[in-house]
């Protein structure tokens, strides 16, 4: 069995299935297509695929001129049929990981995912689930399902763990250049899997088993949000002490080793970093263990939007004026520069803190035309010299490439600044407070 599929993903034969077309599946998709591969992409959002098989991209970050030419040459085929997994060589699970409202792992989306492989699972076939989760997940949920089907792991079929590393926007950095870690549940699962990934990786990764890949990602992301929630932590210190964290910091980043510098921010976003720690402290739970480093960047980072409210509301005092009624343009709604990605965007809650409060919020986002979230519901407000003006504080949530902060500062009464994106604007520095 193993040398059968090993043979067909040498040779570009292999079929692969991409289930969840969002931010890693698509990207992923488009590799392996581009490789030679014959790519059936499955998702539960119709809607999705129905932009794919007309041959656009949901995505606005990523280039779409591929997606019609692979759809017309039956190179990629979008579907909301599970069932057309039992077509595929290797079946690749690249699906979300939320949390549930009482901040615990919800793994709905995986175990339908594994559910649809499992009922399609034939010999042969390889799964590797890629979706960020707690270190024993593709052992103790995905295997006992597959295995259910009578066969025999590392030889009927084939499963592994390579977590994702997909950075939206990121221009630096492809998939093809990030190297892969892949655990298998056995050397020849392992040995699959890395055979896979080497048609669009440059380099592969081996790990001992699927739960050292798991935790591996873990750890990347916990280096994240404890170093982030440091420098947000130095950061509301440098306020008090009258210093700038932003000159601190590059000052730091001198030295050529022993630092690497992290930013501060007004909360973070994104899939990975806000969600992903606590998928380890709830497992460390298990182990009667507490993550204390873990929890507590998870407190000081969740607290940001509400510092940064504070500071709106103590710059707006500082010019005789009120949050409450005061007019706010929020700059940016999505949760980094330069991408239509909102997961869990501190901009939105900071729009959700600042209208609480009695503020008419509005907010521009050049690739967000339109927000419904929540209680938020607006249309992105063109950024023109009229609108800077008439706001009583422009908010600078996302620094955007498309923002010119001299435009900005120069209309704008006052700019409450989290990014640093007006550090280079020179006149009218007496309307800037760094937040």
């Amino acid at each position: 069995m193993k040398d059968a599929l090993l043979a067909k993903i040498q040779d570009g034969s292999a079929v692969v299935a991409v289930v969840g077309l969002g931010y890693v599946g698509l990207p992923l998709a488009r590799h392996f297509i581009d490789a030679g591969h014959h790519v059936i992409g499955v998702d539960t959002a119709a809607d999705r695929v129905a932009m794919l098989l007309r041959g656009e991209c949901p995505l606005g970050h990523l280039p779409g001129d591929w997606v019609a030419p692979a759809v017309a040459s039956g190179h990629f085929a979008p579907t909301t049929d599970f069932g057309m997994l039992a077509d595929a060589d290797a079946v690749v699970i690249c699906v979300p990981t939320p949390l549930t409202a009482h901040r615990e792992p919800d793994l709905s989306h995986v175990r339908a995912a594994a559910e649809a492989a499992a009922r399609s699972l034939r010999p042969g076939q390889l799964v590797v689930l890629e979706s960020t989760t707690w270190p024993g997940t593709t052992e103790e949920v995905l295997l006992p399902l597959l295995l259910a089907r009578g066969l025999e792991v590392g030889s009927g079929f084939f499963l592994a763990f390579s977590p994702e590393r997909e950075d939206p926007g990121n221009r630096a950095y492809s998939l093809g250049d990030i190297p892969k870690v892949v655990g298998g549940v056995t050397d020849a699962c392992t040995e699959a899997a890395a055979a896979l990934y080497g048609r669009v990786c440059a380099r592969v990764v081996p790990v001992s088993r699927p739960a050292a890949a798991e935790l591996a990602k873990l750890l990347e992301n916990v280096f994240r949000s404890v170093n982030i929630a440091l420098v947000n932590e130095l950061k509301m210190l440098c306020d008090r002490m009258g210093l700038d964290v932003w000159e601190i910091i590059d000052a730091a980043a001198t030295k050529p080793f022993g630092f690497m510098p992290f930013y501060p921010g007004p909360g973070l976003g994104g899939h990975c970093i806000p969600i992903d720690p606590f998928y380890l402290t709830w497992k460390a739970r298990e182990y009667g263990f507490s993550t204390r480093f873990i929890e507590l960047s998870g407190e000081i980072n969740t607290s940001m939007p509400h510092y940064v409210v504070t500071r709106v509301m103590e710059a707006l005092n500082d010019r005789g004026k009120t949050l409450r009624n005061a007019r706010v343009l929020v700059l940016g709604a999505a949760y980094k520069a330069d991408v239509n990605d909102l997961r869990e965007s501190p901009a939105l809650r900071l729009m959700e803190l600042l209208r609480e409060k009695g503020a008419v919020v509005r907010y521009n986002d050049p690739h967000v035309p339109r927000l419904d979230h929540g209680p938020v519901s607006l249309e992105s407000t063109p950024l023109s010299a009229e609108e800077l003006a008439a706001s009583d504080c422009v908010l600078v949530a996302t620094a955007h490439a498309a923002y010119d902060p001299d435009f900005i500062v120069q209309y704008a009464s006052l700019v409450v600044d989290t990014r640093n994106m007006t550090r280079h604007v020179t006149r009218h520095r007496d309307r800037i407070v760094r937040a």
